[in-house]
């Protein structure tokens, strides 16, 4: 009897003790992958300021993360100047500010959605493709195959995916902004049937050059981080074809939760200063 009752509790206590050292297990694996990735950042820098890459290896890069991901990217930002439209429009009529419209569209646009918009297509296109082409180099050993012949596989295959990541990718966030700029005024124009010369004259008020600076300079870290991510995340890819799918998968998800944070941090730190320097700053109200 005393048997049955001691059960439930040591099943308590049991499942309590799994629990814990799976949150251990957990907490231990992030800590290993931080540092993982730590070094091979710094690896990859070393090898970008030694010697720089070859220009058959760097070019097609370019290509694909740059060019082959306009579509996407103009077509992303044309849509969601407009959603911001319809999304804005009956609010600011309420409150009898729709001339305003065009000023919270582009300022919406070029300081946060087209930036983070434009990076989290390249971590959907590009990114998942980076982890998914290395991951299946790792696991048929072509990676060790192109060591054991001399190559080093950080500088052949990492440096040249993350400056075509770095240099591209504030070319796509000002091709997001100029569509969703687009976006947003014909449909406000066209369709909410706004004053033109409102509309723009707003936008030019509330928008200036420091606001598109902002968000290019974003962008150049979102790039970074992407081609880290994708990169170690194909690296470090486990055996078989559902490593290769985990590797792809991981590497979206965590460049899209990195490209969340920084841009909070980073939009809180610029614009903390920019209010610091220039008070009287134009602020939408």
């Amino acid at each position: 009897m005393s048997t049955a009752s001691d059960t439930p509790s040591t099943s308590l206590v049991g499942n309590l003790f799994d629990a814990v050292a799976d949150w251990g297990g957990v907490v231990l694996e992030t800590c290993v992958t931080i540092g993982d990735l730590t070094l091979f950042t710094f690896r990859t820098m070393a090898w970008l300021f030694t010697r720089s890459p070859r220009w058959e290896t760097l070019l097609p890069n370019f290509y694909q993360v740059g060019v082959l991901s306009l579509p996407v990217i103009a077509l992303t930002g044309t849509f969601i100047g407009m959603v911001l439209a319809v999304q804005s429009y009956f609010t600011f009529r309420d409150l009898n500010l729709e001339t305003r419209l065009g000023g919270v569209i582009n300022m919406t646009l070029v300081r946060e959605l087209g930036p983070v918009l434009a990076a989290t297509m390249l971590a959907g296109r590009v990114g998942s493709s980076m982890a998914a082409e290395l991951g299946t180099m790792r696991v048929t050993e072509q990676i060790d195959a192109l060591e054991s012949m001399g190559a080093n596989a950080i500088h052949y295959l990492v440096v040249p995916r993350f400056l075509a990541c770095l240099f591209m990718i504030p070319m796509l966030t000002i091709m997001a902004d100029y569509m969703g700029v687009v976006g947003g005024y014909l449909y406000s124009v066209q369709i909410l049937e706004i004053d033109k010369h409102h509309y723009w004259h707003n936008s030019q008020a509330f928008v200036g050059v420091f606001d598109l600076f902002s968000g290019v300079f974003k962008s150049l870290f979102f790039g970074v981080a992407i081609a880290l991510i994708s990169c170690y995340r194909g690296f470090t890819c486990q055996p078989g074809a559902e490593g290769v799918g985990r590797a792809a998968t991981a590497a979206f998800v965590w460049s899209f939760v990195v490209i969340l944070a920084a841009d909070l941090l980073l939009g809180k730190f610029i614009y903390s200063v920019w209010y610091q320097l220039y008070p009287h700053a134009n602020k939408l109200f």
